[in-house]
């Protein structure tokens, strides 16, 4: 059952344990970060996030100003067949709106090699007419859908909807807008917590050890969690 995580008093948990693990990635996982509309400018948490690790790689587009999914999908399933010749346990989704869609689009025609995804501010699949093309069911990987409760784009009960579509973990992170560089975020640490909690997960779930119930304790310290509404 999905489940809604609200952040708040968690931000300075999440703060000191990033600062303090400084997020390593688990060997043989690679991270792409897939911008929006427009690109992820420098003062952008996607930009920042790849500034601070030298590792990661930025799903490019050709055109940023044209929102064309399957154009953006085509770039997202390249770097996901690039990452899998140098990460064997395959790539975790870094996206934000619009990015969230060719990532989900991709899921729809092809998730092999992709380990996990953190959907923050997803764009309106219907504003772009594209509903029809995303996935109708659970994804096959393990997920983190990221709304604040005034994203312009997006009502934050409309993502949840789709995310409970999706079996995505769902998280409330307030009132940030669409969660960019307008949102004052800086380097957002807690979301570098979310990140480090998807992660988290996706070696879970590889190693089928624990129970749903186990795995979801660790992650959640320093998080309010309350049972969500179904939405669909």
């Amino acid at each position: 059952m999905n489940r809604i995580i609200t952040q708040g008093a968690g931000r300075a948990v999440a703060r000191a344990a990033v600062d303090e693990a400084r997020l390593d990635v688990p060997k043989g996982l690679q991270v792409l970060t897939v911008p929006g509309l427009h690109g992820s400018g420098p003062a952008h948490w996607q930009s920042r996030w790849e500034r601070r690790f030298a590792g990661w790689q930025r799903i490019e587009q050709h055109d940023w100003s044209r929102p064309s999914l399957a154009l953006w999908t085509e770039r997202v399933s390249e770097g996901v067949m690039r990452a899998q010749r140098v990460a064997p346990r395959g790539a975790v989704l870094v996206a934000h709106s619009f990015g969230c869609l060719a990532v989900l689009r991709q899921a729809a025609l092809d998730p092999s090699g992709i380990a996990g995804a953190l959907l923050v501010a997803p764009a309106d699949p219907e504003k772009f007419g594209v509903g029809g093309l995303l996935p109708t069911s659970h994804l096959p990987f393990p997920s983190l859908l990221v709304a604040s409760r005034d994203d312009p784009w997006m009502p934050q009960r409309t993502a949840f909807s789709w995310g409970t579509l999706w079996g995505s973990e769902l998280v409330d992170v307030g009132l940030l807008g669409h969660i960019n560089a307008e949102s004052g975020l800086e380097e957002w640490p807690a979301g570098l917590g979310l990140l480090a909690t998807l992660l988290q997960r996706i070696d879970a779930t590889e190693a089928g050890a624990l129970s749903t119930e186990e795995r979801a304790g660790p992650w959640e310290s320093g998080v309010e969690v309350v049972p969500t509404v179904p939405y669909i």
